[in-house]
């Protein structure tokens, strides 16, 4: 224990004392041991000082601890303090009631909170022909709004950030040259950027980053020119499938016998999975029929089924969640190194997907460093998630398709998708074959108990959903209904791995240390996906592998953040807009970093994922910050990598939760 912590220790006696009897009858708020406990004003005073110490308030407490003939010779200010007592309780009881009612409206998501137009950050923007370095030609000719003068744009510029440049450091050469904001790192005379020849020999041909949009297939899709061959043939099957049961629901109220029936319904083509196994006869690929030279092999004495496709030993792996907003690249790669196994992209709606839309290809993007990736689609109707599967099995590099089954949000579930495909079986099946059979990669399904708390769904659609040819189920100990009002039924999920076998089953839902994931595993789950226990601390793959808990330090935590934002700047630019992209993820990502309690204050270890923390004293200040529950904090923390905000400079976090102070 540092000096700081030694004098803020005498000045908190008292309160530490009170907060830590208000603590053992708070349900949901951590146990914290009671030397660094505190108060919510003595904690933003400090934090506001900057770490300095109130040298008033320390003569106070020391007079405070002297014997009882001392006590009446108390300094004028203390007894005012003592008058006011009754006056602020009664001031903390309404305080409470009013922390009572904004509780019941801090729920949900910040819907109206302020939207970042990033390319207005700058007032005069440069011409990419000049940061590219093609004076000679502009590439909008004369109808260029853009600024051609390199002196006059750097008077307008915001001042640089720091001394080095990220970019130039690892590859060599920064794309973005005189925008970049730590341009001086890499600006030669006449505002050339200079080029470090041995770091681009280095990564040249080496591939970083996949699946990127390619313009011809953008250009394609807006177009309306994309072919999609499998899945106009699966739609039509299942379109005459779906004629064929009609015709039979017809029969049947006309009382036609039961045998006639079927045998119009088998003469028809039946259900939509034999119409499926004779949809490679019908329409023969071009593989059957070409001429191949060298030894007989056995696929071209038993051709390859249509679901005979690559496959994946998911077992005993430790799975990333699909996390929206902050499941981003920069923090995939965080948990990648600290031990997860399998990695998934943001939830991308299939409906922007199949109209070309960038901002929606980006969550395509995948890191090298991650060897077993997936995507996560949206969608409501069997045409386009076909079609979207289809689109992706051609375009980009993944190792599986997930569904999205999960996904509470009314945007989603009032339009069909999400937790609304689990009381849609029939769209729901459609959707599962359809995209199984146009895929070359294994099909995944991430699914909640169901929608109304009381109303389990999941246990009657995992033995459909191993017929339909899924690959992998995760479930969520969770319905929609519910969110995270309540604890993960892991009851539940115990009996659904029961029903799925042999197919593999995930659980998830409040794995937040390696004795929480032991507890899961006991359930005869085939693995575990974290995701809030990730976000809270990116760690706990390492605390899961090596079976222990990771008292991490201050200044380890500030490395991590300092990785995602080099991270950051690699992904989204290092130039104004991207500076303030990385900024914004990261702030995002500090809403639920807050939450985390460091183990050697903790009063019971583990910390549960549930419970909030109280306001408590770290053991050094960048602790302490890095505790902080007020959006201004998380502030200071980002401009420590990414300096000062712009002017009237706003950030609401998107959960409402995750913005209270």
């Amino acid at each position: 224990m540092n000096l700081r912590m030694a004098e803020g220790g005498s000045q908190s006696q008292e309160n530490g004392a009170a907060a830590a009897a208000n603590v053992d009858t708070d349900r949901g708020v951590a146990g914290i041991k009671p030397q660094f406990l505190t108060t919510k004003d003595a904690f933003h005073s400090f934090i506001d000082a900057d770490g300095k110490e109130n040298t008033e308030a320390s003569t106070d407490s020391d007079q405070c601890n002297v014997g009882d003939e001392n006590f009446a010779a108390e300094p004028q200010s203390k007894k005012i303090k003592l008058d006011e007592s009754v006056e602020n309780q009664e001031k903390e009881n309404k305080k409470v009631e009013e922390d009572k009612q904004d509780k019941k409206r801090a729920r949900g998501q910040n819907k109206s909170r302020p939207h970042v137009k990033y390319h207005q950050l700058e007032q005069q923007r440069l011409c990419p022909s000049i940061v590219q370095e093609c004076a000679s030609k502009c590439f909008f000719g004369d109808k260029c709004k853009f600024l051609h003068d390199p002196e006059k744009y750097l008077s307008g510029k915001h001042e640089d950030i720091g001394p080095k440049c990220y970019l130039y450091e690892t590859f060599g050469k920064c794309i973005y040259g005189i925008t970049c904001r730590f341009a001086k790192s890499h600006l030669g005379e006449c505002y050339k950027n200079l080029i470090n020849d041995d770091l681009v020999k280095q990564r040249e041909g080496k591939v970083l980053v996949k699946n990127s949009l390619d313009k011809d297939v953008q250009q394609r899709l807006r177009k309306k020119k994309f072919i999609f061959e499998k899945s106009e043939r699966y739609l039509k099957m299942m379109n005459k499938s779906r004629q064929n049961r009609n015709e039979e629901r017809k029969a049947a109220v006309k009382g036609e016998t039961q045998g006639g029936a079927a045998g119009d319904a088998t003469s028809g083509g039946g259900d939509l999975s034999t119409c499926m196994d004779s949809v490679s006869a019908e329409h023969p690929t071009h593989e059957t029929t070409r001429v191949t030279m060298g030894a007989v092999t056995d696929e071209d004495v038993i051709k390859i089924r249509p679901c005979e496709k690559k496959t994946i030993d998911f077992r005993g792996k430790l799975y990333l969640a699909p996390l929206t907003t902050c499941g981003n690249l920069p923090f995939r790669r965080i948990c990648k190194r600290y031990g997860a196994d399998i990695t998934c992209g943001e939830m991308a709606m299939c409906t922007n997907l199949l109209q070309g839309q960038p901002s929606e290809w980006a969550l395509m993007k995948r890191h090298h460093t991650e060897d077993l990736f997936g995507v996560q689609l949206e969608g409501a109707f069997p045409d386009t998630m076909t079609k979207c599967a289809e689109l992706l099995n051609t375009s980009i590099e993944v190792d599986f398709v997930d569904i999205n089954v999960g996904c509470p949000i009314d945007l989603v579930y009032k339009k069909g998708g999400g937790c609304g495909l689990m009381t849609r079986t029939n769209k729901f099946e459609d959707i599962v074959r359809g995209m199984n059979s146009v895929l070359d990669v294994p099909l995944t399904v991430k699914i909640r108990t169901g929608v109304q708390e009381k109303a389990n769904l999941a246990h009657k659609l995992i033995p459909e959903l191993r017929d339909w040819g899924v690959s992998l189920i995760t479930l969520h100990g969770r319905s929609r209904e519910q969110r995270y009002t309540k604890l993960a039924d892991w009851e539940y999920i115990k009996q659904c791995a029961k029903i799925a076998e042999p197919l593999p089953l995930f659980g998830n839902g409040d794995i937040f240390s390696y004795e929480d994931a032991n507890r899961a595993l006991e359930t005869g789950v085939s693995g575990l996906m974290v995701a809030r226990g990730a976000l809270v601390k990116p760690w706990l793959f390492t605390e899961i592998k090596e079976q222990r808990h990771w008292d991490i330090s201050s200044s380890e935590r500030f490395d991590i953040l300092r990785d995602f934002t080099n991270y950051g700047l690699e992904q989204w630019g290092s130039d104004t807009q991207g500076v303030e992209r990385t900024r914004k993820f990261m702030l995002e990502w500090l809403s639920f970093l807050c939450r985390y309690i460091p183990v050697g204050l903790l009063e019971r270890v583990p910390q549960k994922l549930n419970e909030r923390p109280p306001y408590y004293m770290g053991r050094d200040y960048m602790e302490t910050l890095m505790a902080s529950q007020n959006v201004t904090d998380w502030i200071k923390i980002s401009e420590m990598f990414l300096g000062p905000v712009p002017p009237n400079f706003t950030f609401l976090p998107k959960h409402k939760a995750n913005s209270y102070k």
